[in-house]
């Protein structure tokens, strides 16, 4: 801008006065008027600024002091249920098996039949459990592999298996009721031949299992077996603390309910769904008691037999036919024997993280998914064997050839 425009500026500014001029007081009137017929009516023909008026959202938007943090209203937590679930849910049948051989006794099993050419998983709990322990895993195995059929049986002592001597709990006894109890339940089915067989043993079921593979009484039906969270060497170790365990156990319970919240709250058991399934086969009432639930198997009277359970396990493991399969719940129960054998691959490994000593009712899927795959790897039916030599140079019938 030149000099001569700026100086023409300010010439004119010098005229303007130095205030904007005022309305004149006619109009200022009109406008009070204006303003106190609004605020009789409550309603102005034009609309409230947004900078002024506190009830628009504009407002609240743009001021921080009137931002309200949500606060989500607390839902009602959910109260676990510990009611007992029925057995039908995952087995088809409750087999009572005669014994024919001893009048008094009666053998107590649970069974989902497979389906023709179909597999058969023979489950054998625990000392202390029941064939109810295997209930969840049952399921998991059939959504896997809907062909399969499931048996587990309520060892002697134990469950509603009843026998003439319920306090024989030796090796050799449990191993002779076990392959009773396939060969009637197999009578009672029609099965002939029997099924393809992978045995499946947790805890001192797993001793039972390898005993009876290692008899090679079941001949070539048995496929494989597969042992749950035992080791000889941690087996044995651990007999020690066994009456300190007991001890701190309750007597009894005032419910079935009450006894499911123990499993659960205890740790015993770290999966609610299956501890309503098992946990009522453990315990058989008394009318008599303040607290009428008691266990069902008195655990110290067992002490006799604890180590003639698994001394030799891991030897008769490795030794027996069949395909072998070793789920435990951490490598630190892992015996020298079993790290020697498991080094030169005789046998599988799988450790399940975070899950207790019942690893199949902690992980029930996981544990069916280790099952099946062991099965298919050792199915004979999918086995394709090459020609044998011999026949591979073998004429064919009516065809002579000539050596050159």
């Amino acid at each position: 801008m030149s000099d001569l425009q700026k100086e023409f500026l300010r010439a004119k500014l010098r005229h303007l006065p130095l205030e904007p001029p005022m309305p004149p007081t006619h109009q200022l009137s009109e406008l009070a008027i204006l303003s106190e017929h609004n605020e009789d009516e409550g309603n102005s023909s034009i609309p409230p600024s947004p900078l002024t008026d506190d009830s628009s959202s504009a407002s609240s938007a743009s001021s921080t002091g009137t931002i309200r943090p949500f606060f989500r209203p607390a839902q009602p937590r959910k109260k676990p249920t510990f009611e007992p679930i029925p057995w039908q849910t995952h087995f088809s049948l409750s087999l009572y098996l005669a014994s024919p051989t001893s009048p008094s006794t009666t053998y107590h099993a649970y069974l989902t039949p497979p389906l023709p050419k179909g597999p058969l998983f023979i489950m054998h709990h625990g000392a202390g459990s029941a064939g109810l322990s295997f209930a969840l895993l049952a399921t998991s195995i059939r959504k896997l592999l809907p062909s399969a059929g499931v048996l587990s049986l309520d060892t002697r002592g134990h469950g509603e298996t009843v026998t003439s001597d319920d306090s024989d709990l030796s090796l050799s006894t449990l191993s002779s009721d076990l392959i009773e109890v396939i060969q009637l339940t197999a009578q009672n089915c029609g099965w002939s031949p029997l099924p393809d067989i992978v045995l499946v043993g947790h805890s001192l079921g797993g001793a039972v299992v390898v005993d009876v593979a290692h008899s090679g009484k079941l001949g070539n039906a048995i496929l494989g077996y597969a042992v749950l969270d035992v080791v000889e060497g941690s087996a044995i170790d651990a007999l020690q603390s066994m009456h300190t365990y007991l001890s701190t156990r309750p007597t009894g319970f005032s419910s079935l309910s009450q006894g499911i919240e123990w499993h659960s709250r205890s740790r015993t058991l770290r999966n609610p769904t299956s501890a309503r399934i098992s946990v009522p086969a453990l315990l058989s009432e008394d009318v008599n008691s303040s607290r009428p639930w008691k266990w069902r198997t008195d655990l110290a009277a067992t002490q006799p037999f604890w180590e003639g359970w698994f001394v030799g396990l891991s030897k008769k493991f490795l030794e027996a036919r069949g395909g072998k399969l070793l789920i435990l719940a951490g490598t630190d129960r892992l015996d020298k024997e079993l790290m020697i054998g498991q080094m030169q691959g005789k046998y599988q490994l799988l450790v399940l993280p975070e899950v207790g000593h019942f690893v199949h009712e902690d992980a029930p899927e996981k544990t069916a998914g280790a099952l099946v795959e062991f099965y298919r790897r050792n199915d004979r039916s999918t086995l394709v064997l090459p020609p044998k030599v011999g026949d591979m140079y073998k004429p064919a019938a009516g065809k002579h050839y000539t050596s050159i």
